[in-house]
């Protein structure tokens, strides 16, 4: 049986054997749900980059851009980490190249991983059942804020273990952990996380909305992974 376990910060990577092991990696707010979201109208590749000068280079090669700093969009590049904005139609057939404070950080640090999916309560079924697929130890690496546990990422891996728990065994108590967590704030998940650092953060710039928008659960059928140096929707590729 393949067991579950969960990293809470990337800056914990280290004592994990990424080796063969399918890495679901999670930035709840925003950065997994923003790529969700892009696949989902129509974006055919995302590369995800640790700075905002290398995001900058992408322009010059025809991919939109895309970087936020500390929940803010930063200047001079497209788009920003709210998943409304790439519900367009210039999104379709295109490359967007992103860089965020937490999430595109905990991708790039997962790249020794055997397989790494993108996780996010709007895909979490696809997530589910394509690592029921695949039958390899799962970690979920939890993007944070900063190098910091937070509340958010958490639930989303208690979440995907709730949904595994059956047929995946805990590889480590913080799978049990992030279940408990899970099971207490399942039926409002927007109640609890209120009063969150993340959520309290993203209020202050007045985008509640979006917070709503990525508590929801399995709006899209969308299976973003890594494949050599960009993630691609799987969903489509096997289609």
């Amino acid at each position: 049986m393949p067991s579950i376990d969960v990293c809470y910060s990337p800056e914990l990577l280290h004592l994990y054997d990424l080796k063969e092991k399918a890495v679901v990696a999670v930035d709840v707010l925003r950065a997994t749900s923003t790529m969700v979201t892009a696949f989902a109208h129509g974006a055919t590749n995302i590369i995800p980059v640790m700075d905002l000068a290398e995001c900058r280079t992408y322009a010059a090669q025809g991919c939109l851009t895309a970087a936020e700093r500390n929940g803010i969009k930063a200047a001079g590049f497209d788009f920003g980490n709210s998943p409304f904005s790439y519900m367009q139609e210039i999104i379709k057939g295109r490359t967007i190249a992103i860089t965020t404070t937490n999430g595109t950080r905990a991708i790039r640090l997962s790249e020794a991983a055997g397989e790494i999916v993108i996780g996010s309560f709007l895909n979490l079924q696809a997530v589910a059942d394509y690592l029921q697929e695949l039958q390899q130890d799962v970690l979920v690496v939890c993007a944070g804020w900063k190098g910091k546990f937070n509340l958010e990422d958490t639930l989303f891996a208690g979440a995907l273990v709730e949904r595994l728990r059956n047929t995946f065994s805990f590889a480590n108590d913080s799978a049990q952990a992030s279940l408990y967590l899970y099971q207490i704030a399942k039926e409002d998940l927007l109640t609890f996380l209120w009063q969150s650092s993340h959520v309290r953060r993203l209020e202050k710039l007045g985008i509640h909305e979006d917070i709503e928008f990525c508590l929801q659960y399995d709006v899209y059928n969308v299976l973003p992974v890594w494949r050599h140096d960009r993630l691609v929707d799987l969903a489509v590729i096997t289609n």
